[in-house]
């Protein structure tokens, strides 16, 4: 009994560890810190394999709600309820107290130089983060030719129309559902991973 209890807490206490650091990280939003969330629960702590962090990735993305969703499914992944609980507040917690304690400062503050300093500087780190993101999870999925040409399209699409996100997802899905309908298995990886020389 005491040992189960000391195995709860230290997985609770491991989520608090991985969490609450990150939130003070995710400028520019969630999307900001996917690789450091990457890299803690499937190379540091083997919580998920690459796979199912791809598949909780995608369901966060796709289900209402901030991108850091992904923290209570992997916190429900390791141990259930109170790990969803857990891994949730310590990512929303430290953030929040930041932004509020931050906010009164930052509206006074609107021509000062060190505002402004903050603001130039902060944003390059924020589209490294949001694209060192981008990579990790395009690793993770070990994505081979048809994948990446997906990726390829479906990225032209949405940049350079106004074509509903949700829409472009329903049409992939159904084309991929109707390939494996008539017998092609678009999942199957016949050679090597194209980024196995990133590992």
């Amino acid at each position: 009994m005491w040992r189960s209890a000391a195995v709860l807490d230290s997985r609770l206490i491991g989520l608090i560890i991985v969490f609450a650091p990150l939130s003070l990280l995710s400028f520019g939003g969630g999307q900001a810190i996917v690789a450091d969330i990457q890299y803690q629960t499937v190379e540091v702590h083997k919580w998920l394999s690459n796979s199912e962090f791809v598949d909780m990735f995608a369901l966060s993305r796709a289900a209402p709600g901030p991108s850091t969703l992904i923290s209570a499914l992997i916190g429900w992944q390791v141990d259930g309820f109170a790990g969803a609980l857990v891994a949730a507040l310590a990512m929303y917690i430290p953030s929040s107290a930041v932004v509020y304690f931050a906010a009164s400062w930052w509206q006074r503050s609107q021509t000062s130089p060190l505002r402004i300093a903050i603001e130039r500087g902060l944003a390059p780190v924020a589209i490294g983060l949001v694209f060192a993101g981008v990579v990790a999870v395009v690793q993770a999925a070990q994505m081979d030719a048809l994948a990446l040409a997906t990726l390829g399209m479906c990225t032209l699409i949405l940049y350079f129309t106004k074509f509903s996100s949700y829409r472009l997802l329903f049409i992939v899905g159904a084309v991929y559902g109707a390939l494996l309908y008539f017998g092609i298995d678009v999942f199957a990886q016949p050679g090597a991973n194209l980024f196995y020389w990133w590992s």
